[in-house]
């Protein structure tokens, strides 16, 4: 498990740099505001879709009925079920493609109320969406073929694949935009060409394990049936941070000019630390508790899952603490250029802070979801995240209409605070429901790793504070090559000692192993 979490990391680490330099690119070519807000709105309506349809429900209630079918050991059948999923994935998310592109301005205008009095702004969302809505049925499709190469345990060429969405991203700012006369719109055809790609790549994967799909809408079928049934409780539970992050995009079209942008930049350095190791643990952890559980593994699956949590922690604690010591300088060295001024890095470092102090507990639920839809319990998890999306908006409510009132400069940085603090929400309650089952049972040793962790991210903490106090004012720090370089020593020093002083304290290599 730890070898399949490392290549999903390495694969993913790459995509995330690919992302860095898409994010530098595109917030000094267009800044923020106007076009390019509409553009953030129209890329993360399908985003949302995506994670409902593909990475995030179908993928939980799929991947445990395929590893039923292939621990019976029958070829056939495994064949068949997955000719008529691909078959009836590929019809819904068409009729939800084509419903989506007809009522595009309504769309534009539920998920940005704030700009009812722009129509200019509201018509360029709603053009967007037109293009980009598409997108999802071919990332759709391509998460069908990376939940099907992940149960068979290639991880690394699924990982990959937002490489080539980055790629694609860059190559759009850079050739397609200056085309346009609204050069947004350029970067919504990207997301288009990105989506059909990623899909070719993986198809032929398929063909080389003799899985490429044949589409046969199988709704009647007996094994496809079974996953709508699991995954209708699962299209709220995990999309609960998709939909948080609408909750709050929303609720930032109501703000400040920019507010949307903020928020949408900080969440992406928010991914970074997510699709490195959460994501990773996840997905590598999801078939593995499938596997125990059909075999009626106990134990196994016991232990499995604390495995998952304990690495969780490990990489999330110290994560999210770094992203809140570095939110500036983290923000400087990747967006603060051309369009991007020194008052739009003050506010996403803003929001980049409040939002990172829920990192360990994203972590979390990357694994604890997982352990119930590895058991095909889908309920439990929906009613976490019916609780998780009520406290979202209750905190952001409570928290953001005095900023707005009041007109407080950085009332995006309470919407960040709300999606941190319903994150901690989400985790808690499924943690609970575990324990009080008997479904999990913590294995010797917690207390010892908790005072490890503790004193190692006092250490980062500590060394991470002194060198930044050294270096001083970040956005005074000239050219992008020097600011990258200052901030991957500092993450490298605060890394080192957060890694000695697990040495110290007795952690070792072979302990993180499953």
């Amino acid at each position: 498990m730890l070898r399949s979490t490392a290549v999903f990391s390495a694969m993913t680490l790459l995509s995330r740099l690919a992302g860095f330099a898409r994010d530098m690119l595109q917030a000094t070519l267009f800044g923020t505001g106007g076009a390019m807000s509409a553009f953030i709105v129209a890329y993360r309506v399908p985003n949302f879709l995506r994670r409902v349809f593909a990475e995030g429900s179908m993928a939980m209630a799929f991947v445990p009925v395929l590893n039923e079918i292939k621990e019976r050991g029958d070829k056939a059948a495994l064949k068949s079920f997955i000719d008529h999923m691909a078959g009836a994935l590929c019809a819904v998310v068409l009729v939800v493609c084509a419903l989506g592109m007809l009522a595009a301005p309504l769309v534009a205008r539920l998920f940005a109320p704030g700009w009812a009095g722009e129509p200019e702004l509201l018509a360029q969302t709603a053009q967007m969406l037109r293009v980009t809505f598409p997108y999802l049925l071919f990332i759709s499709m391509m998460s069908l073929a990376a939940s099907i190469l992940n149960s068979h345990g290639r991880f690394a060429l699924p990982a990959f694949t937002p490489v080539l969405h980055n790629l694609t991203m860059i190559a759009a700012m850079l050739w397609l935009a200056p085309r346009f006369d609204v050069p947004p719109q350029g970067l919504a055809w990207g997301v288009l060409v990105a989506g059909v790609l990623q899909l070719v790549l993986l198809w032929g994967a398929l063909g080389r394990l003799g899985l490429r799909p044949r589409l046969r809408p199988g709704f009647n079928h007996a094994e496809v049936r079974k996953v709508a049934r699991l995954m209708l409780p699962t299209l709220f539970s995990s999309s609960v941070a998709q939909i948080n992050l609408i909750v709050g995009t929303a609720f930032a079209s109501l703000l400040a000019a920019g507010s949307v942008d903020w928020l949408y930049y900080s969440d992406r350095l928010i991914e970074f630390p997510l699709g490195l190791f959460g994501v990773a643990l996840g997905t590598v952890i999801l078939p593995h508790l499938s596997r125990r559980h059909a075999a009626a593994d106990a134990e196994g699956y016991n232990a499995s899952l604390d495995w998952g949590l304990r690495m969780a922690l490990l990489a999330g604690v110290p994560a999210g603490l770094g992203l809140l010591l570095l939110a500036e300088p983290i923000t400087a060295t990747v967006y603060n250029y051309g369009q991007f001024s020194a008052f739009d890095t003050r506010m996403a470092a803003m929001s980049l802070s409040a939002m990172s102090l829920g990192v360990p507990a994203f972590m979390l639920s990357k694994v604890l979801a997982p352990a119930f839809f590895s058991r095909q319990d889908t309920r439990t998890p929906m009613r976490a995240a019916i609780w998780t999306v009520a406290a979202n908006v209750a905190l952001t409510v409570a928290i953001v209409t005095p900023l707005w009132r009041g007109d407080v400069e950085g009332g995006h940085a309470g919407i960040a605070l709300a999606t941190a603090l319903a994150g901690m929400v989400n985790a808690a309650l499924l943690w609970r429901v575990l324990r009080r089952s008997g479904l999990y049972r913590p294995q010797p040793g917690w207390g010892r790793f908790a005072l490890r962790l503790l004193a190692a991210c006092v250490a980062m903490a500590a060394v991470v504070l002194a060198a930044r106090g050294w270096i001083g004012e970040w956005t005074g720090i000239g050219g992008a090559s020097l600011r990258v370089a200052w901030l991957l020593l500092v993450i490298a020093l605060g890394a080192a000692s957060y890694g000695l002083v697990l040495l110290a304290l007795g952690l070792r290599p072979r302990d993180l192993r499953h």
